[in-house]
């Protein structure tokens, strides 16, 4: 399944502005993610449904990956 993920992996819990924006992040990149056509999303290895389901997910549903 495909996470996205941001690059702050800190040992400590980042900052309460930190975490809106890395959300606030995940979500543009959620809805980019949704308007790709089938040729873009084939050229970075994901289907449709992949996408879709990765786009659909809450604002607040972030892994840590």
């Amino acid at each position: 399944m495909l996470t996205l993920s941001f690059r702050r992996h800190a040992p400590y819990p980042a900052p309460r502005r930190a975490r809106l924006l890395d959300a606030l992040e995940i979500y543009r990149q959620r809805r980019a993610l949704a308007r790709l056509d089938d040729h873009a999303l084939q050229d970075i290895g994901i289907t449709c449904q992949e996408a879709m389901a990765e786009a659909r997910r809450p604002i607040w549903d972030i892994s840590c990956r």
